[in-house]
């Protein structure tokens, strides 16, 4: 009996030992990954680093910017990391999750910043990342609704206030996409979701290294309407509207066509002269065109004064399948985790 009461309460200490150390491993476990790096591999950026930015509603920035980076990774060399917007409560990577975007301490390091954004309002404690970056005349690639990235309607005490969309401020009128990209949100000029945007090179850029290997853009994206373009500002690349949403569509003739690229120079507050190349096309389905995928890279290569090393034409070949969503709102994949983009 004392043999068997002994075993027992060895069983009972032991077994509370187990689930002890159990629940503190659960308790202290590390945090889920939010965010993704692809080392670069050989290429022309090797040792230079691209942070991508994604965080917007509509038009899966969340699966465009891995499969970019992918490229630019395996295909020229950079190491790329690319940030999202996750939900705090469960860990996912969630668009409509405004409010926070993990690791853009990382654009510390960064060599070029891609950014795909839409109307987010970042905690101060990222949003100063943001800030920093661009204010140290740092370059910028900026991708479809990042001409209206930040819309502040809960902090409007934030300092970063000056960069909502709709910014009435001094000399901040526009915002970040105003006052930093060329132009704000204004409205669709197309017909969305039922017109696409052909893209027509400007042929007075035509030498442009960006527009090497550019011939043949399409995307299933409307045109934006741009009105408030700087004189400083090159366009590249004009989008005239398809009537329909097939690379074969006609073109809308009854409709103007608008700029959907353009480069740009930026002056900091810091004093120092950053390039920026904007775009209005992007969505993850747009990324299907390989040219507009090669607009991307080349412009990758000019912000950084990398143009020399810019081929005829660019490998932008997709590493492994590449299936993106159809854009629309509450479209997003449920329950996608920052690991489904780590390479197998």
């Amino acid at each position: 009996m004392n043999v068997m009461v002994k075993w027992w309460s060895n069983y009972v200490v032991w077994s509370i030992l187990l689930l002890c150390i159990m629940l503190h491993h659960t308790s202290f476990a590390q945090p889920s990954k939010q965010w993704i790096t692809y080392e670069g591999k050989s290429g022309p950026g090797k040792g230079k680093h691209i942070v991508l930015v994604s965080g917007d509603e509509e038009y899966r920035s969340e699966e465009a910017l891995p499969m970019l980076a992918r490229i630019l990774a395996e295909r020229h060399g950079f190491k790329c990391t690319v940030l999202f917007a996750i939900d705090r409560k469960t860990g996912d990577i969630n668009p409509e999750e405004q409010t926070n975007i993990p690791g853009l301490e990382q654009l510390e390091t960064a060599d070029l910043m891609v950014m795909f954004l839409r109307f987010r309002e970042l905690p101060d404690e990222q949003m100063k990342y943001i800030d920093r970056y661009t204010q140290a005349g740092k370059p910028i690639v900026a991708m479809r609704t990042s001409t209206h990235a930040f819309q502040y309607k809960r902090n409007m005490q934030s300092p970063y206030a000056r960069y909502s969309f709709d910014s009435k401020m001094k000399d901040w009128e526009g915002g970040y996409g105003q006052k930093i990209l060329g132009d704000t949100w204004i409205a669709h000029h197309g017909n969305h979701g039922k017109e696409g945007t052909r893209g027509l090179n400007n042929g007075m850029m035509e030498g442009h290294s960006i527009l090497k290997g550019v011939k043949d853009i399409w995307g299933y994206t409307d045109v934006y309407t741009i009105r408030n373009l700087g004189s400083d500002a090159q366009v590249l690349v004009y989008g005239q509207s398809s009537m329909g949403m097939t690379p074969d569509a006609p073109p809308n003739y009854g409709k103007s066509i608008m700029p959907v690229a353009w480069i740009k120079d930026y002056l900091s507050e810091s004093g120092k002269k950053s390039r920026i190349l904007t775009t209005t096309m992007g969505a993850s389905v747009d990324l299907k065109s390989e040219d507009l995928r090669r607009l991307l890279v080349n412009g990758c290569y000019w912000t950084m004064d990398m143009e020399h090393l810019i081929p005829d034409k660019s490998n932008v070949e997709i590493p492994g399948d590449y299936e993106p969503t159809m854009f629309g709102f509450g479209a997003h994949k449920k329950g996608l985790k920052v690991s489904d983009f780590v390479l197998k």
